[in-house]
């Protein structure tokens, strides 16, 4: 068995239709082939390989719900235990937020009088089908379980199959993503050259390097400025395994949800080079993974300057508005960038703390930051271990391992799995497990040309990035500031469906929704949609790139109008987003022309609904 993961650090850069692609080659080829996609979230390689599905399950996990009544004693061990903010124990009950916990089996352990009652939770469905001899195998994470991604993964990755199994992670550097790629024997890092694909690129190479593994590129889109992409590559001595060109005609075959190496002898052939270059460096030899990394990143590609204290102010009250997506490369970024420029003066939140791209345009100077500690962190002192393995059978996360030592074997924790639970203090019987902070990141704010920003950047493995996505809503509403006319928090959120974008949802006054009108950017629409009508926020939809394939853009507008969802308006395909990113600049300061027009349309249209809603909130809070 070969395992090859196609991974990418940011949304949107191909790595979808890179897997397939080479999934089908390498088929064709004689290969028994296993494509797992691992992107639960947002799955889309089903979407393409059209498969005939064989078997569908729920996945459930025992998860505590509720306490026995005549059990319980209210003393509140429970809540003390649980890291999460799951429980919150009142005088005469026990609340339970499912949507907080991370099923550790802390807070059962911890009970006195064992009152914890666990039931099945299902967290998502996991499908198997067959596409033409490819053995395909994904799943659907549940609406409103976006801490269970990791879990998710882990099921789907149990039964690889044999022969080659290509698995298609999820997007950026946080712990699902490793969960994906842990112990693969090569990772592909499919890149663009946009400065955007460039950043995340370099997060991404942290984190492979973080995990010990040597990734190599794969470059789309490949005809754009590429200057920096290739000196970052020659001086990180990445291989570039192939490229594909910026080819327009790629893209309309892709958005119709046909493989290219079917309609295309040229790319067929290219992606079988590509291919037999990949499994050649997934046959050299690797370093074990040890699971001894610790987050290394700084600030340094974010211009700015070292801590100078604000004064502090009082959070000011204004309305938020946050940007979102299904999946990552609709556009979203580069749309909120325009946003801020025609929106001014107000305040702004990049809350894509995974892989924040603001930065890029808005051109921060930071004038505060700070580190983030999103929760804790287990060790074990070797010292005090009786190496009884008791951590290891209790952990959940199966982030403890034995590993070789002099004299045997010992145990030690994998930081990049560890969720902190602290369930291995817990049954520790020679108190040889200490829990620490752990530093999972670190936050900012900034002052720009368009207002000031707030912004962050989650380390390798995160954990917690929805805390941190929470923090820096906070710190942004910290700046808002009525009288001098900053009444307004617009917040460019995380895509898909899991805890980051849920926390830049979560009390949002309106959320827009960027999609694009390709059979992917319409499945994963739906799944944001669903995701905002779970928690009620009023939502409104941009077609990016609408002039592509106008057949999705008429799905859009059908499901838009089954959801009650208006269209904020529809942006045509322009090549100058990325002319723009390069200088540094949103579409709208680059050029006043036809398209800033539309864009100011489009601004104007989502201040009315927001306003509209917020009418209708007043109305109906009106005692009279």
């Amino acid at each position: 068995m070969t395992t090859i993961a196609i991974a990418s650090g940011k949304g949107g850069t191909g790595k979808t239709f890179a897997a397939t692609n080479l999934a089908r080659v390498l088929q064709q080829s004689g290969h028994r082939v296993t494509l797992v996609d691992c992107d639960v979230e947002a799955p889309n390689a089903h979407l393409f390989l059209n498969p005939e599905v064989v078997q569908e399950e729920s996945v459930v996990l025992k998860s505590p719900q509720a306490v026995d009544p005549e059990r319980c004693t209210f003393c509140g061990e429970c809540a003390r235990q649980c890291q999460f903010n799951a429980i919150a124990v009142l005088s005469d009950r026990v609340i339970f937020f499912p949507e907080l916990c991370h099923v550790c089996d802390a807070c059962t352990r911890v009970c006195p009088t064992d009152a914890v009652i666990q039931k099945d939770r299902e967290i998502g469905t996991a499908i198997q089908g067959d596409s033409g001899g490819i053995a395909l195998k994904y799943a659907l994470l549940k609406t409103g379980e976006g801490g269970m991604g990791p879990r998710l993964i882990k099921k789907l990755r149990a039964h690889r199959g044999e022969g080659i199994c290509i698995i298609d992670a999820p997007p950026g550097t946080t712990c699902p993503v490793v969960e994906a790629v842990r112990g693969v024997d090569q990772i592909v890092l499919v890149t663009d050259p946009t400065p955007f694909g460039v950043h995340d690129l370099k997060l991404a190479v942290d984190m492979c390097r973080e995990l010990e593994m040597e990734p190599v590129v794969l470059i789309n889109r490949a005809d754009a400025a590429e200057g920096e992409l290739r000196e970052y590559c020659r001086e990180e001595k990445l291989t570039v395994v192939g490229e594909i060109p910026d080819d327009r005609e790629i893209a309309r075959i892709y958005s119709r949800g046909e493989m290219l190496v079917e309609k295309r002898a040229d790319y067929r052939q290219a992606f079988e080079r590509i291919g037999k270059t990949v499994l050649q460096h997934a046959k050299r030899p690797k370093s074990p993974f040890t699971g001894t990394g610790k987050m290394k990143r700084s600030v340094t590609s974010i211009k700015g300057e070292s801590a100078a204290q604000r004064p502090a102010q009082n959070p000011g009250k204004g309305r938020e508005v946050v940007v979102i997506s299904g999946k990552g490369g609709t556009g979203k970024t580069s749309l909120t960038a325009c946003f801020c420029a025609l929106a001014r003066p107000q305040v702004t939140a990049d809350c894509d703390v995974d892989a924040a791209n603001l930065h890029l345009i808005l051109q921060p100077v930071i004038r505060e930051r700070g580190a983030f500690s999103g929760g804790l962190g287990a060790r074990i002192d070797p010292e005090r271990c009786t190496r009884c393995g008791e951590c290891e059978s209790a952990c959940r996360f199966e982030a403890i391992h034995r590993v070789p030592a002099d004299d045997g074997e010992i145990f030690q924790v994998d930081d990049t799995a560890c969720e902190g639970c602290g369930v291995c203090r817990l049954v520790c019987p020679a108190d040889a497990v200490k829990m620490d902070p752990v530093t999972n990141g670190e936050w900012y704010l900034s002052d720009t040309r368009m207002g000031p920003l707030s912004h962050a950047r989650l380390g390798v493995a995160g954990e917690n990035s929805g805390k941190l996505v929470t923090l820096v809503r906070e710190k942004g509403r910290e700046l808002l500031d009525p009288p001098e006319g900053r009444r307004q928090l617009l917040m460019d959120g995380a895509p898909g469906i899991g805890c980051p974008v849920i926390a830049s949802l979560t009390g949002a006054d309106f959320a827009v929704v960027v999609t694009e009108p390709t059979v992917s950017g319409v499945h994963d629409l739906e799944r944001i949609l669903g995701l905002t009508g779970h928690f009620g926020i009023p939502a409104g939809v941009v077609i990016n790139k609408a002039d592509l394939n106008p057949a999705q853009s008429e799905r859009i507008h059908r499901i838009a109008g089954r959801r009650e969802v208006k269209i904020l308006g529809e942006i045509p395909y322009d090549p100058l987003f990325t002319r723009a990113q390069v200088e540094g600049l949103s579409r709208v300061e680059y050029a006043d022309d036809h398209l800033h027009r539309i864009l100011q349309r489009v601004w104007e249209a989502i201040i009315g609904k927001l306003n509209q809603h917020q009418e209708k909130r007043n109305e109906n809070s009106d005692p009279h």
